[in-house]
């Protein structure tokens, strides 16, 4: 991997840790507000869920593989 791959990486990483942490914030103010709209929370909480799931691929393609 290049350098500049690494970083188009790492930059990827930070957007979207703060997605995660945008979409956190934003399902724990509509519980917070007594949203009832299910619907809405469930697709906010899928969405955290993939954005997990491509962090930790990212993160994945970031370390350095080591044999032991």
């Amino acid at each position: 991997m290049t350098e500049a791959d690494e970083q188009a990486l790492r930059a990827k990483l930070a957007e979207l840790l703060q997605e995660h942490r945008d979409l956190d914030a934003a399902i724990v103010a509509m519980a917070d507000q007594g949203v009832k709209d299910q619907l809405q929370i469930t697709r906010l909480k899928k969405r955290k869920l993939q954005l997990k799931d491509q962090i930790a691929r990212i993160e994945d393609a970031l370390l350095p593989d080591i044999i032991a």
